[in-house]
């Protein structure tokens, strides 16, 4: 009865005993270092639930739910968003997160996008679209590996190419704002998709040497440095919560023309100050 009661008055001790066993064969294991959460693990976090986004996406587009799957691309954006600020924030950045970022970005952005592009869009395209529909797939991973090959380190305020999840943003805006509406599904006799151009120039864009913006980590200094920008943020954002698919076609319409324009105009203006090279004496 003593030895009973005396079990009765310790709960939980052997649970206890095993968690201070397993202290100690951590410690011992890591030369008695105690480990500590990475600063990886946050932004890591997100890209994990960006990634989750995607297959969820693909899920819903195999079910024939086209707004819910095109929607789950935007969150994938949002989470892929958060995930760079989160980062920036939190000096996170490391070379696990760049892989897994990439790998994330591939199946959120590339993959998702290109079955959802065949399912709603391309499907009655024949060959055609089978093989437009995978491009952003296949431009995406040419994408990725170019900017990991690239990659230093250093967070720049300019992307070189479309960044993958804009691109895919983009075809979502699009495939949301037309889908069902008579004149998109088809122009001319030859069944020809008016998605197949907007597919070929966007994913062009992605393996092209334009500079697109980034988007910064908010702070005082930034805001005060381009108040221009932080307001054109800060519009954008409200234009896709009001307008929603409307102003998410007017927001990413924006960003790839003004990174086109922009890349024009730069590239106009260095070849006309350019100095030409002496002509040899005949």
């Amino acid at each position: 009865m003593k030895g009973l009661r005396k079990k009765e008055t310790r709960p939980g001790q052997k649970q206890r005993r095993f968690r201070r066993r397993l202290d100690a064969f951590r410690l011992a294991r890591t030369g008695g270092i105690k480990r500590r959460i990475p600063r990886a693990a946050v932004p890591s976090f997100f890209t994990l639930m960006n990634l989750f986004s995607g297959y969820l996406s693909i899920v819903q587009a195999y079910d024939g739910n086209l707004r819910n799957a095109v929607w789950l691309i935007v969150l994938a954006a949002f989470f892929d968003l958060l995930d760079g600020m989160m980062a920036r924030i939190t000096n996170g950045q490391s070379l696990f997160g760049v892989e897994l970022d990439s790998l994330a970005d591939i199946v959120s952005f590339g993959l998702a996008p290109s079955f959802i592009l065949y399912v709603f869009g391309l499907r009655d395209s024949g060959t055609l679209g089978l093989v437009v529909s995978g491009l952003p797939a296949i431009c995406g991973a040419v994408r990725l590996a170019r900017f990991n090959v690239n990659f230093d380190g250093e967070k720049r305020d300019y992307f070189i190419g479309l960044p993958i999840p804009a691109a895919a943003t983009a075809l979502m805006a699009v495939i949301l704002a037309v889908h069902g509406d008579q004149w998109y599904t088809r122009v001319g006799p030859s069944g020809f998709s008016i998605l197949v151009p907007v597919v070929v120039v966007l994913c062009a864009l992605m393996i092209s040497n334009i500079r697109f913006d980034t988007i910064p980590k908010p702070s005082p200094a930034y805001l005060k440095a381009h108040p221009v920008k932080s307001l054109a943020h800060v519009v954008g954002f409200f234009l896709v919560v009001v307008l929603q698919q409307v102003g998410l076609l007017i927001v990413m319409s924006v960003y790839v023309v003004s990174g086109i324009a922009r890349s024009t105009w730069g590239l106009i203006q260095a070849i006309r100050t350019m100095e030409l090279p002496d002509e040899p004496a005949s």
